[in-house]
């Protein structure tokens, strides 16, 4: 486990917060449907991405960013500190419980992970360099993305081929939501299907995770994040890290947006030395 105080300074340090260094252009169009020729009203409603693109500047990484909201509720973002930071970042929408159950929001942010590795190309990044974020709701999305590999399979997308993955204080044990499904109370821990701890593998992308400080957030979930980091490791996962933001509870977008821009700088730079 790494804390705060060091990797604040540092991220600092590395990604630079002066909008002196900003690119000048860049592009941005909201409101596309992800998924093709839907019937569904609800679908249409809900399904669309904003995406925000560098202008002067190819095959670059690209940030698909899932909102929070307890996956009952909130909106589609393309987080502020996010721009201008030379990658393209996608905030999605999706559905909500109890309209639809969990599994079918999984399946909408797969739809929606599916449109950006078909379509960022011609946009001028690379798919080979997708980064799956988000915060609490998002962040498990993005989780459950990542360790079960069939949600993307089925848009024949294999997930060892995502660039990584930095989450921000997510559920890890099965969501709430979820649980809430099944009848089961919202502190009763429970591990099934539903949960990114279920699906523990080995050879994941790089996943970082990060949480508020573990005496404010809610209710476990920093320790659910150290069981989720533990037993990645344990299975032979080197590329994984933990990160607790002492001082800060689960509202902890900020200061963890800088991190998510270090570490996904720092993934490049490792994809540079390769070459």
């Amino acid at each position: 486990m790494i804390k705060f105080a060091q990797l604040f300074v540092l991220a600092l340090l590395f990604v630079g917060i002066s909008d002196s260094f900003a690119q000048a252009n860049a592009t941005k169009n909201n409101n596309i449907p992800y998924y093709e020729n839907s019937k569904d009203d609800y679908i249409n409603k809900q399904c669309l991405i904003d995406i925000y693109i560098p202008e002067e500047k190819t095959d670059f990484a690209t940030i698909v960013w899932f909102h929070g909201g307890g996956l009952t509720g909130g909106q589609k973002e393309i987080p502020e500190f996010l721009k201008d930071k030379g990658f393209a970042v996608v905030g999605v929408g999706y559905r909500f419980a109890p309209q639809v159950k969990v599994k079918e929001i999984v399946e909408d942010a797969a739809q929606a992970v599916s449109w950006v590795f078909k379509n960022i190309e011609s946009r001028g990044g690379s798919k080979d360099k997708i980064v799956l974020s988000g915060h609490s709701a998002g962040a498990y999305l993005g989780l459950m993305l990542t360790l079960d590999k069939s949600y993307l399979t089925k848009h024949h997308i294999d997930a060892d081929d995502l660039f990584g993955v930095v989450s921000l204080s997510a559920q890890t044990i099965t969501h709430f939501t979820a649980r809430q499904e099944q009848g089961i109370d919202i502190n009763q821990p429970t591990i099934d299907a539903l949960a990114p701890l279920f699906w523990v593998r080995k050879d994941v992308p790089p996943i970082t995770l990060i949480t508020g400080g573990r005496d404010l957030e809610m209710v476990g979930r920093y320790e659910e994040n150290a069981y989720l980091y533990r037993m990645l490791k344990i299975v032979g996962n080197e590329d994984v890290k933990l990160l607790e933001l002492d001082g800060y509870d689960h509202g902890m977008v900020y200061p963890a947006l800088p991190l998510l821009v270090k570490e996904v700088n720092g993934w490049l730079a490792k994809e540079d030395q390769k070459k």
